[in-house]
């Protein structure tokens, strides 16, 4: 049995660009017959099988891109897209919004759904079971049949594309490091389970932080959380059982939590506890006590990755496969969750 072939494999075969490997595979005129006959041929030996992705090539432009992420509660998700549709329109793009709602299978059908000549191209942060799976094949199949993907939050090394980011280790260690710096050193840590990326690297940050310090790791002080719903008797948990000076939470949702569950167990915030949350959404804002965080800053993160795929998309330069990692600056909001930082 044959290998399957992709189409930017065939255009690698036979040197030539891959609109014109799509358009001798349509008959386009545009295209020499000696061509066109070569790659039909080279196509048919490897038993290529054209697919609905490749309907959505640049010869194809609807001027719209696909928009998927892993949930619309994190308001950091929301400005997200703000920023994205901000550059879109500009631009004179639309954009198309879908959830994955963490799952890898929907993740995967909402790709296919889009790129059957919906869209022009991907903005996508990868869900959890994605990531838990480590299974990228939807994501390289539709970069190899020539449409752009720009990962941005959670993103994996596995697929080359470009991404946008933040130095999640680094923000996490600056964190904990202003923890340590008011005379903290019993830090509790609130993470996501490890295939989460950011919350891995966040985690590392924490890490890091206290070994500089030299501050022993006590695995009794970090709980990982998988259900954001059914965290609270972790929490309470973490609290109860430990004489804890702070917290560092890797997302807001956490850090609010910490703080609804502190409180009713008679713990003042901040004079007890000290809280520090991650992506200054609308909860870190509001929470009573307002919530110190690190701010993620996803309207720009949103316009960098709308002004990568878009920049792509209009290139005439179909075979650049130099791709780039943008890191988007973070820093740290003080707020009333913590005593003044210094």
């Amino acid at each position: 049995m044959k290998r399957k072939v992709t189409l930017k494999q065939i255009a690698k075969e036979l040197d030539v660009s891959i609109s014109t490997v799509s358009k001798s595979l349509r008959d386009s005129s545009e295209i020499s017959e000696d061509t066109r006959l070569k790659v039909q041929a080279f196509a048919k030996l490897y038993n290529y099988k054209p697919n609905l992705i490749a309907l959505s090539l640049k010869n194809k432009k609807t001027k719209t891109i696909g928009i998927i992420i892993p949930e619309i509660v994190h308001h950091f998700f929301a400005t997200v897209i703000s920023g994205i549709e901000h550059v879109a329109n500009e631009k004179g793009y639309n954009v198309i919004v879908c959830l994955s709602d963490e799952s890898f299978d929907k993740e995967v059908i909402n790709m296919e759904m889009l790129a059957n000549g919906s869209i022009d191209g991907f903005i996508m942060s990868l869900s959890k079971e994605t990531q838990q799976r480590k299974d990228f094949h939807h994501i390289s199949e539709v970069i190899n049949q020539g449409m752009p993907v720009v990962m941005f939050d959670r993103v994996t090394n596995d697929v080359l594309c470009d991404k946008v980011i933040i130095d999640d280790n680094l923000a996490a260690y600056q964190a904990v490091e202003s923890l340590i710096n008011n005379g903290m050193k019993k830090i509790g840590l609130i993470t996501t389970v490890d295939y989460v990326s950011v919350g891995k690297l966040r985690t590392e940050g924490y890490v890091k932080a206290l070994l500089s310090n030299g501050i022993p790791i006590n695995n009794n002080l970090i709980i990982k959380i998988e259900d954001i719903d059914n965290c609270s008797s972790q929490i309470e948990e973490l609290i109860t059982n430990n004489d804890l000076d702070s917290i560092f939470a890797v997302n807001e949702l956490f850090a609010v939590t910490a703080i609804k569950t502190a409180k009713r167990l008679k713990f003042n915030v901040p004079e007890d506890i000290a809280i520090i949350g991650f992506t200054d959404g609308i909860i870190s804002n509001y929470s009573s006590p307002s919530i110190t965080t690190i701010s993620q800053n996803g309207i720009k993160m949103g316009n960098k990755a709308a002004q990568m795929l878009i920049e792509r998309l209009e290139s005439e330069d179909e075979e650049n496969e130099q791709y780039i990692t943008e890191v988007i600056e973070t820093h740290l909001v003080q707020r009333e969750s913590t005593p003044i930082l210094k």
